[in-house]
């Protein structure tokens, strides 16, 4: 099989590249310092993040990433095989597989089969945007075939009103979002009792930090099930990372320095303590590694002595590496913390 990567390095750039301003906040390693927290180093490597490609039929205006649907960048399933050998070798708990929208990899179904049976016993996370999984004939089996190799879903609904979500994601997707949410309730996801996790994830509208998880979760819970019956199994909230498209919105709107202001501001060491970073290791559409899905984004690239591709994964160099972070690490520190399961304390 051809190790060419699909897509190519021009569509993997973001849609800014523009120079962010100097806007007094200090360095994060600062921030970190005065605190007494020295450089951040790994404290396990318990899941594996995959990103297999940063297609997808949304284009979000929160999503950092930059997803949408002329991306060309695609995980091969020789890459994807690298990851399966990885799980075979290593004590991963969590194989967490996200995009763009991962299901439109022609290879999704081969690599949940295969890391299902490498790993009886590994938990396998998939982050939907719920929207391809309902009304669309080429995506229509996905749910009973995650059903059936028992994968947990942690689905985008950064809202429970339709003007809200079709506001950040587009005309249509929340009437979409809430007709798979009922399709999934009906084969046994988000059911009180159920081993299938349906995991929901609130963003802001804009330039501010998430309410109390807690919080929204209870006004989630109130407000779909007594509009739509759905229930579901628990809230996550993100904070909006000022990376790639978000970043472009808060550039373009001159909300750049305020926003970088108030996530410092509200900077909380006990979060820095329980940055997913510490124990997760991010995987590109190429096979590169990174300290997280947002250095992924920036191409900010790990510790050298650590190796770089998953072809070359070392456990403990990786173990002793130092993590690489940037301002944008503000995100996941500003009041409860942020991070892909939720807030950290």
């Amino acid at each position: 099989m051809s190790s060419e990567p699909r897509g190519t390095a021009a569509a993997g750039r973001p849609e800014t590249s523009n120079p962010t301003p100097d806007c007094g906040v200090p360095p994060f390693e600062s921030a970190l310092a005065s605190h007494g927290i020295g450089a951040l180093r790994p404290t396990g490597i318990d899941i594996l993040q995959v990103n297999t490609g940063y297609r997808c039929n949304l284009r979000c205006t929160h999503c950092h990433v930059d997803a949408r649907p002329d991306r060309t960048e695609v995980m091969s399933r020789e890459t994807m095989g690298q990851c399966i050998e990885l799980l075979e070798s290593n004590p991963v708990r969590t194989l967490d597989i996200t995009g763009g929208a991962p299901e439109m990899n022609p290879d999704f179904r081969w690599f949940i089969d295969e890391a299902r049976s490498a790993r009886p016993d590994l938990e396998i996370l998939v982050r939907s945007n719920l929207t391809l999984l309902a009304g669309n004939r080429t995506y229509s089996d996905i749910p009973l075939f995650l059903k059936e190799r028992r994968v947990n879903l942690i689905a985008s609904l950064p809202c429970y009103t339709r003007e809200n979500v079709d506001r950040q994601r587009g005309n249509g997707v929340f009437d979409r979002s809430v007709e798979a949410l009922k399709m999934l309730n009906g084969i046994g996801y988000g059911i009180e009792g159920s081993p299938l996790e349906l995991n929901l994830v609130y963003n802001p509208g804009g330039p501010s930090l998430p309410g109390c998880q807690h919080e929204l979760e209870q006004a989630y819970r109130k407000e779909l099930h007594q509009q739509f019956g759905i229930s579901f199994t628990r809230l996550f909230t993100l904070t909006n990372m000022p990376v790639s498209r978000f970043l472009l919105s808060l550039l373009e709107s001159g909300a750049y320095c305020s926003y970088m202001e108030l996530l410092a501001g509200k900077f909380n060491p006990a979060a820095a303590g329980a940055l997913m970073c510490l124990n997760t290791i991010s995987v590109r559409w190429d096979g590169r590694l990174y300290d997280c899905d947002f250095n992924q984004m920036l191409d900010m690239p790990m510790d050298p002595a650590a190796g770089r591709h998953i072809g070359k994964f070392d456990r403990e160099k990786l173990l002793g590496r130092r993590i690489a972070v940037g301002q944008h690490c503000y995100g996941c520190t500003a009041g409860t913390g942020s991070s892909c399961q939720g807030s950290l304390v």
